[in-house]
């Protein structure tokens, strides 16, 4: 096995290479604006670290959010075409699933945030690393800070709201490094992981202008 995982749900673009055993490569970098930019430089390095190509990859994993709109697609168009290029299969992780596995939290349950703009959060619960209870969900901290009051937090999102999050631990960011190790653990045990496919929870940002004039010879 060598699983390649990629995560742009976040303002993390962070990828990793997993050889069933352990993560040989691994590269993130914090830059809301440069998905796009930055991503197919980070495989390259990547795959460079690990003295391997491209060809080499068995299989695919993709963060699939919940995240804004233009960052999430980067990740999973590009997991698309890899997979497609390849013939390998591609699977899709929630976002928040990476981080609460990579949590430095001994005991749940605690609550990952990440940051949704417009005031919000995408949020879930999780009993442990691996299980998460609710969600994802997009809502304002205000709004839900009497259903996560007293849980230890993860995430960007928490720790831009500390009225609602007081207790906030690491990671900030989502790594493709804990995507992989939590992929191949679960395949390994036999479970199916989710379709490649975005979980926005809401409408994108931009929306065609209501009673525009038409502009175009009748």
């Amino acid at each position: 096995m060598l699983l390649l995982a990629l995560d742009t749900a976040t303002p993390a673009v962070t990828v990793a290479l997993h050889d069933g055993t352990d993560v040989v490569a691994s590269s993130s970098q914090v830059d809301a604006r440069r998905h796009g930019e930055l991503l197919l430089p980070a495989v390259d390095r990547v795959l460079a670290e690990a003295g391997l190509r491209l060809d080499a990859v068995t299989g695919i994993v993709v963060g699939i959010g919940p995240g804004p709109y233009t960052g999430l697609r980067v990740g999973l168009m590009t997991a698309d075409t890899f997979g497609l290029a390849l013939g390998v299969p591609v699977h899709g992780l929630c976002t928040l699933d990476g981080l609460a596995y990579a949590a430095d939290i001994e005991k749940g349950p605690f609550v990952v945030a990440t940051d949704a703009r417009r005031k919000e959060v995408y949020w879930a619960t999780y009993a442990d690393s691996r299980t998460r209870l609710t969600g994802p969900a997009v809502d304002r901290p205000a709004d839900i800070a009497e259903r996560v009051a007293g849980l230890p937090a993860v995430g960007a999102g928490a720790l831009l709201y500390p009225d609602t999050f007081p207790s906030v631990h690491e990671p900030e960011h989502v790594s493709a490094a804990a995507l992989a190790s939590l992929a191949v653990e679960r395949l390994a045990a036999g479970e199916e992981l989710p379709a490649p496919r975005p979980l926005y929870l809401r409408r994108p940002d931009a929306q065609v202008p209501k009673n525009y004039k038409v502009v175009t010879p009748k």
